[in-house]
């Protein structure tokens, strides 16, 4: 007959089971929140790109008006075409740099390994004996 002393009980497998669920589901929320601070930062860093690249749209726009101020003052005189072609480099530079940041910003901030993570989880919970 097999010896049974050396071996957990029921309790203590449950007791087991309660403390590593418990402990998972700290890793998890920890792995949620250091996910979702990267994701902060790099918006943030995104957002002072928009802002750069609304800076830079707005001296485009800018050069734009001085063009056709000078157009319609100086009438006929060639200063108006360099602040046109100026004006128009900067508003392209600046859609050129707020473009790829709102982009960014437009897939959102969702924690997307944690998720997965949580996912899997609720899964191997429903049927632990599945690897």
């Amino acid at each position: 007959m097999a010896d049974i002393t050396n071996q957990p009980s029921i309790g203590d497998l449950f007791a087991d089971l309660s403390r590593d669920t418990a402990t998972l589901i700290r890793q998890q929320m920890e792995l949620a929140r250091v996910e979702l601070s990267d994701r902060m930062s790099k918006v943030a860093n995104s957002l002072g790109k928009v802002v750069l690249g609304a800076g830079l749209a707005a001296g485009g726009l800018l050069s734009l008006v001085a063009g056709l101020v000078l157009l319609v003052a100086a009438l006929g005189v060639p200063a108006w075409i360099s602040a046109l072609i100026v004006g128009g480099t900067l508003a392209l530079i600046g859609w050129a740099v707020a473009r790829p940041a709102l982009a960014f910003i437009g897939r959102g901030v969702t924690p997307t390994e944690t998720v997965q993570t949580l996912k899997e989880s609720a899964e191997w919970v429903k049927h632990p004996t599945k690897t």
